[in-house]
C-alpha cells in the first residue's frame, strides 16, 4: 500500500480502525455518541464500518 494518503481504495473505507482517535472522533460526531462508546461497540461487533453504524443506527441516534 502507497504512503500517499490520496492513493486508496475502498478498502480503507469498509473498517474503522479504532486506534485511529480521527476515526473514532468522526463516527462519534456522526452519531452524538462518545468516543468511549464507538470503541466499546468496536469490540463488541468488530471494526466493520457497515456493522458499527447499523448497531448505532438501531439504537436511533
Amino acid at each position: 500500500m502507497s504512503d500517499n494518503k490520496n492513493n486508496r481504495d475502498g478498502r480503507d473505507r469498509s473498517r474503522v480502525a479504532g486506534e485511529e482517535k480521527y476515526e473514532v472522533q468522526h463516527i462519534a460526531e456522526k452519531f452524538g455518541v462518545s468516543a468511549e462508546e464507538v470503541r466499546r461497540l468496536i469490540e463488541e461487533v468488530g471494526n466493520s464500518r457497515e456493522k458499527l453504524e447499523e448497531r448505532l443506527r438501531s439504537r436511533g441516534r
